[in-house]
């Protein structure tokens, strides 16, 4: 009965191995490239471990009929049947791994045809290499997106959709599948499935949020044009007249050669004839784009350099227009930038010296410079290096193209982009004006003048921009002179050129050059002069940034330059200036002055010049908790630890004052210096 019981289990045992089988080659049969890998891995475990079993075996000589005296000859036989199958599955997973690795050249040389076709446009010859890779290998899920992004420039969306589902098949974390779905979704006006699939990357990656905020936001344009050009279709339908109107006045700007002033007309009951976004989307619906390249006499006008008095009127005309049906819509600010004239023109308008060509041009690109999608369009399609130069000259303006140049360039500078294109001309066109608008503060217009300053200071957040800045000699010496003339005279409007200056200057220090250490003592001597108290500057509004600004440029100098040192004790011997800096009620002011102090201590004599004075008491006052930044209480500790270092004497104040525990916990600073 036993000897029954072992037999049907063994008889069992071996179905279950059948069936097993069974189902392998089902798998390797399979058209599902994840299916037959799956297979193919767990036919190769199947093979390994039983090949560590006949080596376990081989190690231990044990008669099988001790083991399994009872099984019969049948089951044995079907048994060695098995295993002959498996002999043949492994014989034939090696052939299959040769066979695979030779596809898999094929398939790469053939990606690489498909490729090297792409690039050249000819996406149908791209389409066909990729697909005869994939004959040789179904599932190299580089040649399904490949494919996919050919079948995406051929407007064939719904097999690029296809060739994505399938490389996701291959690799479920495949962003470029995502990122092409995302894309044909969006060409067929799915903009949620299009969104998803955005939003699936930023899953997988969000590290590409930038790329998805980028994506996501077309999607939201694209379909606000839609719905937009729905809307304006539904008014025409409906026999709207202000639609009507819009149709009927670009049909009348068609007729051919017409007196120029004609055409100015038409533009100008056009222009009055928006109003809204429906009759935005109506003029763009309706090929009003299309003025400049069908119309030779407004073209003409429009792009001549030397203009007449009927062509500026031209022009100005057509920059309202182009305002009106531009204002909030994102879809034709993008379709005006990309004509080729207007693309080529904008900077000849803005340098065509003519004011009313200049103020509008300036007002059609504030469109475009105040939203950050105007922005990018503007860095995109735009050539933006001589902009800074060209936008600067703005600043010798009296009337409103000054603020509007300088609002523009202050929007621009929110634009890493920008930045690296201001690189290419700066040494060579910027800088020069730059500095000969900071010796013209007199006859330029200051208001300007300081914000132009300040935009440069911006600028000067990226390296390369600041070290060419840095090194200009000439940047310097007109930045001095802007200080002396604003020290002269006290006009508000030199006032904010002033704390401009001194800022841009507190930007450039943070460089160090051979030019640097060559006008620091002329910048320390200029903020000593700015900070003593004769004038009452300290005291005011104003002069409590003067203050700030002032001793952060002279602390800055002070800290490497040894003359810059000696010739601040020089000038004030007593340190009347600092002690009074270090009683300010601005943590800020009080640190650098600490700071600046501490600094000038390793000059001989200055600490004993100090003997008189309570500086001991105010500076044990801020190092022992006064001050509420760690910074300054450090500055005033490093300072008082100098100071009794350089002058010992400095030392009988500190015990009356019970200071020795906070200068011992000062000594540490000390000796990091």
């Amino acid at each position: 009965m036993l000897a029954d019981e072992e037999r049907e289990e063994d008889f069992q045992r071996f179905l279950r191995r059948v069936d097993d089988i069974s189902n392998l080659v089902q798998g390797l049969n399979s058209t599902d490239p994840a299916v037959k890998e799956k297979t193919i891995a767990e036919t190769e475990k199947r093979l390994h471990d039983q090949e560590t079993s006949k080596e376990e075996e081989s190690k231990t000589t044990v008669n099988r009929t001790v083991i399994n005296t009872q099984a019969s000859d049948t089951a044995n036989a079907e048994a060695a049947d098995a295993d002959g199958f498996l002999a043949i599955l492994e014989k034939d997973a090696k052939e299959r791994a040769k066979r695979r690795k030779r596809n898999e050249h094929l398939a790469n040389a053939l990606k690489e045809k498909g490729n090297d076709a792409f690039r050249k446009g000819d996406y149908v010859i791209a389409i066909q290499r990729y697909t005869e890779g994939l004959e040789k290998l179904k599932d190299k899920q580089e040649l399904y997106t490949n494919r996919a992004q050919a079948y995406l420039k051929m407007h064939e969306y719904e097999k690029a959709i296809g060739d994505c589902e399938w490389a996701l098949k291959c690799n479920e974390k495949c962003i470029k599948a995502y990122f092409l779905m995302g894309k044909a979704r969006l060409a067929l006006k799915h903009y949620s499935e299009s969104r998803q699939c955005y939003e699936k990357i930023l899953q997988i990656d969000p590290q590409k949020e930038s790329l998805i905020k980028d994506c996501m936001n077309e999607v939201n344009l694209e379909e606000k044009r839609v719905k937009d050009e729905e809307r304006a279709m539904e008014e025409v339908q409906s026999g709207k007249l202000a639609a009507l109107s819009i149709k009927e006045l670009l049909q009348k700007l068609d007729r051919p050669d017409q007196n120029i002033l004609y055409y100015t007309g038409g533009i100008r009951l056009l222009t009055g004839a928006v109003k809204d976004r429906t009759e935005q989307t109506l003029f763009r619906t309706n090929n009003g784009f299309s003025i400049l390249k069908d119309n030779e006499i407004i073209r003409r006008g429009f792009c001549g350099e030397r203009k007449n008095t009927a062509e500026v009127d031209l022009s100005v005309s057509l920059l309202f227009l182009w305002q009106a049906v531009c204002a909030g819509n994102e879809e034709n600010q993008r379709l005006l930038l990309t004509h080729p004239d207007v693309n080529a023109q904008l900077p000849k308008l803005l340098s065509s010296g003519v004011s009313e060509i200049q103020k509008e041009t300036l007002a059609l690109i504030s469109l475009y410079s105040e939203n950050e999608n105007g922005r990018r369009l503007l860095v995109r399609h735009q050539d933006l290096t001589k902009w800074l130069q060209i936008l600067m000259t703005f600043v010798n303006s009296t009337d409103a193209r000054a603020s509007s140049a300088m609002n523009i360039l202050s929007d621009l500078t929110e634009e890493e982009r920008f930045k690296t294109q201001c690189r290419v001309t700066l040494s060579t066109g910027v800088l020069p004006l730059f500095a000969q608008l900071l010796t013209s503060a007199k006859l330029v217009n200051r208001a300007a003048l300081a914000r132009c300053i300040g935009i440069m200071g911006n600028l000067c957040a990226d390296v390369v921009i600041r070290m060419q800045m840095a090194e200009c000699k000439e940047c310097w010496q007109a930045c001095l002179k802007l200080v002396d003339e604003c020290f002269d005279v006290s006009v508000p409007k030199y006032q904010e050129c002033l704390f401009a200056v001194l800022g841009l200057m507190m930007n450039l220090l943070l460089e160090s050059n051979v030019i640097i250490q060559h006008f620091a003592v002329d910048i320390s001597g200029r903020c000593m002069s700015l900070l003593r108290d004769k004038d009452g500057r300290i005291v005011t509004a104003g002069g409590q940034i003067t203050s700030n600004y002032g001793i952060k440029t002279l602390s800055i100098c002070t800290r490497t330059n040894r003359q810059a040192q000696e010739d601040l004790v020089k000038s004030d011997k007593r340190f009347s200036v600092l002690l009074k800096l270090l009683d300010s009620e601005n943590e800020m002011i009080v640190g650098n002055a600490a700071f600046c102090l501490g600094q000038c201590l390793v000059v001989p004599g200055a600490a004993t010049s100090l003997l008189n004075s309570n500086v001991v008491m105010i500076l044990l006052k801020h190092a022992g908790g006064d001050a509420t930044r760690t910074l300054v209480q450090e500055n005033a500790a490093i300072a008082l630890g100098k100071l009794c270092v350089a002058e010992p004497r400095h030392i009988f104040q500190l015990r009356k004052l019970n200071g020795l525990a906070i200068l011992n916990s000062a000594m540490k600073y000390v000796h990091s210096i």
